[in-house]
């Protein structure tokens, strides 16, 4: 099964960490999963969306505003993979 993890933002320095902690998540599961950034701003807007960065998990947002710890994204990840 492979995971789509999506990461919402302009490209700052928030954004490029949220996708630094969803690659090392992604590691320490040991799944693989397809990371995409979203800068576009009509796709980010399309989730609804109140503040960047956010984080999207086979379709679903998980974190919007703010870096999740990486034990928060394998959280995430591992329920995504459970929901299949």
């Amino acid at each position: 099964m492979l995971i789509t993890i999506k990461v919402l933002g302009p490209g700052c320095a928030n954004c490029q960490q949220v996708e630094a902690v969803a690659k090392q998540a992604v590691r320490m599961l040991g799944q693989p999963a397809h990371i995409e950034k979203v800068t576009d701003r009509s796709q980010i807007m399309a989730y609804h969306l109140l503040a960047t960065p956010g984080l999207v998990i086979n379709e679903k947002v998980v974190s919007a505003g703010r870096i999740p710890t990486e034990a928060e994204v394998t959280t995430w990840l591992a329920d995504a993979l459970e929901t299949v």
